[in-house]
């Protein structure tokens, strides 16, 4: 195994360790120390963070900006202490806080220079913002021995100098930023898969995604001398190539598409292989009837990507659709997926979408579906630029409550109960009439436990971001409660009409997720503010700002706070109650299941 494979692993275990040697009054002497270095002209602070009561477990967690990993312990998990106004140099006693992976210092009025040795003051950090302030000086070298940084956010700064080219070192950077600075120099290679706009404002700069750096004057004839020795060899050597070339008949280089479709072209003699159905939309299916109605699995067939694999429109000979899914690397062995296969092909309900068959080929997995021919909730909640989404309440709401019900019937009815882990209006899919279908349940138990846990915390790879329940950073367990966050969020987006991770009619100094914006307006008594604009003042604002609270009930952060799924269908189908959407009611109407302390295991049958 690689040394990346291992480095989300070693980092839990650095930060259970350094919790365990050091305790939590370090993290409350690190408290102490920013409190007295920096100036709080505000007094925001000193309104909240009180260190008077300091026997009493978990009371820094409700100092403002501090978030623990948990509320009854005083250890620090991240540190929020943007737009408060704050001034003076980079905070000091940050080395105290031992298992902090977060910070944020943006949109202050700090100075000075980041400290040479910031690595090992706050060794841990993924995600590391300093963006809209007045630090200057050089950017230290020793960031790039911060290894499990994820984010890295400089911009709107005076820094100077050049940006080390020890930044290659950083290879987990998903977000990179330093634009408007006073940056000079090549940009390293590592860096050149962020957009351009990460770097504007630094007319010193150059590299991809820039313009290409030229040679100072000082050394133009030296490089006019080199180049010119260079040019020569460089011909010499094409010669020859072109010689080598010419005596030996090369094999023709492979297409683009051909190199990215090489898994199904490595499954063309397995052919004849049987597909497993459990319902039979086509008799006697076979992989080559998959490969063929998907075109070898070209990526022009491609319907959506995700965690747990590929989705491949396929249109059979009789010109009805079905869905493959090609599943990501599973480790577990055939006759556990066999397993688990025939107990999803079991589970039936109107707002799940039904697992039709699968196929074991060499060492790939694929699943058949029905096909949902109006895509995603996601997709349809956020149309192209400039075009709105049509999507009235009526609608919104029916899909709410269908989509609860389908949850509901996996926590409380379904036997064996499932936990779906990775609930996001990606994976609510929409039939010919709008009707929401819940798809990938269970899979996430098919996935390497090293991805479905511990990457999770390191990379924010568990889902899609802003969907995440927030205990899930302390605990590494799947549970209930985790679900109905992840399906608030989705409430969120339907009532909101915005994106999990970016809100769009929030002030431009605004960088948290949706839940973090909505906790904001309510705090300020704004909810109200919320709600998508097309859909106020048709006669339903009432049912409106009961779904709001709703959704904002299933987003709280303490998760015994949390309604239950089945408790969240009642609320929702109350609402709707008047519209009559639905004559049957599939779920059964019983008690709902306590599930408040159940854990994966204890809810999906055990291999």
């Amino acid at each position: 195994m690689t040394d990346h494979y291992y480095a989300p692993l070693r980092l839990v275990l650095l930060l259970i360790l350094s919790a365990t040697c050091f305790g939590s009054e370090l993290d409350v002497q690190c408290l102490k120390t920013i409190f007295q270095s920096v100036t709080d002209p505000n007094g925001i602070l000193k309104s909240s963070w009180s260190f008077v009561n300091n026997g009493t477990p978990g009371y820094i967690c409700k100092f403002t900006g501090v978030e623990c990993w948990h509320p009854d312990e005083n250890r620090v998990l991240s540190l929020r202490l943007g737009n408060l106004g704050l001034q003076g140099p980079f905070p000091a006693g940050l080395q105290n806080c031992t298992s902090m992976t977060g910070l944020d210092l943006s949109s202050n009025n700090f100075t000075g220079l980041i400290p040479q040795d910031i690595s090992q003051q706050i060794p841990y950090l993924t995600s590391l913002d300093l963006s809209y302030n007045r630090f200057s000086g050089q950017i230290p070298v020793n960031i790039s021995n911060m290894t499990y940084l994820n984010t890295l956010n400089l911009q709107h700064n005076q820094f100077t100098g050049q940006i080390p080219l020890q930044f290659n070192l950083l290879g987990r950077l998903t977000s990179f930023n330093v634009a408007e600075n006073r940056l000079s120099g090549p940009i390293p290679n590592n860096l050149n898969k962020f957009p351009s706009s990460n770097f504007a404002g630094n007319q010193g700069l150059c590299g991809l995604p820039l313009d290409g750096c030229q040679a100072s004057a000082k050394s133009k004839n030296n490089a006019a001398i080199i180049g010119a020795v260079v040019g020569v060899v460089v011909v010499i050597i094409i010669g020859v190539i072109i010689v080598f070339f010419c005596l030996r008949k090369l094999p023709a280089k492979k297409p683009k598409d051909e190199e990215e479709n090489k898994w199904a072209k490595s499954i063309k003699g397995t052919k004849t292989i049987k597909v497993s159905m459990f319902e039979n939309p086509v008799s006697k299916m076979k992989l080559s009837d998959l490969m063929k109605a998907t075109n070898e699995f070209c990526k022009e067939n491609i319907i959506g990507t995700g965690r747990t694999g590929t989705m491949y429109r396929a249109v059979l000979p009789d010109g009805s659709f079905l869905a493959v899914k090609r599943l990501q690397d599973s480790q577990h062995s055939e006759t556990q997926f066999m397993s688990e296969m025939k107990t999803l092909g079991q589970v039936r309900h109107r707002n799940l979408v039904p697992l039709l068959g699968f196929c074991i080929a060499k060492r790939e997995r694929l699943l058949v579906y029905k096909h949902m021919p109006k895509g995603s909730l996601y997709d349809q909640l956020n149309q192209e630029e400039g075009k709105d989404c049509k999507m009235d309440w009526t609608l919104r709401l029916r899909i709410g409550i269908g989509a609860a019900k389908g949850l509901a019937y996996l926590h409380h009815t379904c036997n064996p109960r499932v936990l779906h882990r990775n609930i996001s209006s990606k994976c609510i899919l929409l039939d010919e009439d709008y009707e929401p279908k819940i798809s990938d349940f269970g899979l996430a138990r098919l996935m390497n436990p090293i991805d479905t846990h511990l990457s999770t915390f390191v990379n924010g790879e568990f889902g899609d971001l802003g969907y995440v329940a927030p205990e899930y950073a302390r605990t590494l367990v799947a549970t209930p409660k985790g679900d109905v966050y992840s399906f608030g969020v989705v409430l969120l987006e339907l009532i909101t009409g915005e994106r999990p991770t970016h809100v769009s009619t929030a002030p431009e100094n605004f960088r948290g997720s949706l839940v973090e914006w909505i906790t904001y307006l309510s705090n300020n008594a704004l909810l109200q503010d919320a709600v998508d604009k097309s859909l106020i003042g048709k006669g339903s604002d009432g049912e409106l700002m009961q779904f709001l609270k709703v959704a904002c009930s299933c987003t709280i952060s303490t998760p015994k706070e949390r309604p239950t799924m089945f408790e969240v269908y009642q609320l929702l189908r109350a609402i709707g109650e008047k519209y009559h959407f639905s004559a049957e009611d599939d779920l059964m109407m019983l008690p709902p299941l306590s599930t408040d302390g159940e854990t994966l295991d204890e809810l999906i049958v055990a291999q």
